[in-house]
């Protein structure tokens, strides 16, 4: 008597078609980028909007930096929150790069490499880069112990802190000018894969909308860096004038070792 044997197949894998820990992790995780993209590129715009001021003359730029020091306790809230997701925004994006490096097959890596803009492959290294230059900017222009001269600066006839001086000073050199240009353009370079990734992540783009919003990112990263780089540019090709009274003498810079000015605060009102 013959059996009849049922055949066993082998249970094959199963693709799953969900979303895992990792990728729901991973959109979480965007998302969030994408949100403290929008605090940070707020907050550059309106540095560079700021910094624009100086070209409406001493007494205006003055003013703009006095309001903002007005601001007492206010204005190092508004600092650290904004430190705080920039930091965020760096830590996401080096997580993110690992954790897709690590879930990518090996396969794809060349094809991905070559569909991959210059900006999207380097926005680690250009945020390190930024955030390196944030820190410089900081001690340069809030802090002020990178040049001795920004102590020896009087205040203006309003009896305000003169940052008008202060900032044509600080980028007489052209080495702290060239650093800073290259670090704003490492910072719109940077935006211009960042803005488009942030469209991404919140939904935006599709295949109608792709091509503008690229150009768009493109476009907001081109006049950022102008608006930017126009202030050093403009000091060292001797367009902003540095009035007479605030150049420091050689004998006024020594005595910078004995002396330390009591009416000068140690804010400026903001980060130039």
């Amino acid at each position: 008597m013959a059996s009849t044997q049922t055949p066993t197949t082998k249970k094959q894998p199963q693709q799953n078609q969900s979303s895992t820990p990792f990728t729901s992790a991973s959109i979480g995780k965007k998302v969030l980028m994408a949100f403290s993209g929008i605090v940070s590129f707020g907050f550059v715009l309106g540095h560079m909007l700021g910094n624009l001021q100086i070209f409406l003359g001493q007494e205006q730029i003055n003013a703009y930096a006095h309001s903002l020091h007005a601001l007492g306790a206010g204005i190092w809230v508004i600092r650290i929150v904004l430190l705080f997701f920039f930091v965020l925004h760096i830590f996401l994006g080096v997580k993110l790069k690992a954790e897709n490096l690590r879930a990518k097959p090996v396969g794809y890596k060349f094809n991905e490499t070559v569909k991959a803009s210059l900006s999207s492959r380097t926005m680690i290294w250009t945020g390190v880069t930024i955030l390196a230059f944030f820190i410089f900017h900081i001690l340069h222009y809030t802090a002020r112990i990178t040049d001795p001269r920004f102590l020896q600066l009087s205040l203006d006839l309003a009896g305000r802190f003169d940052v008008y001086s202060m900032v044509i000073l600080g980028f007489e050199s052209p080495l702290i000018s060239g650093f800073y240009i290259l670090a704003v353009g490492l910072l719109c370079f940077h935006l211009s894969h960042g803005l488009y990734s942030m469209f991404q992540s919140l939904g935006l783009t599709t295949k109608s909308t792709s091509k503008m919003l690229h150009k768009f990112a493109h476009l907001v990263a081109l006049v950022l860096f102008l608006g930017f780089a126009a202030v050093p540019v403009a000091v060292l090709a001797n367009q902003l004038p540095l009035p007479n009274s605030e150049i420091p003498t050689e004998e006024a810079l020594d005595t910078l070792t004995t002396e330390s000015p009591n009416q000068i605060s140690t804010d400026s009102g903001g980060v130039r």
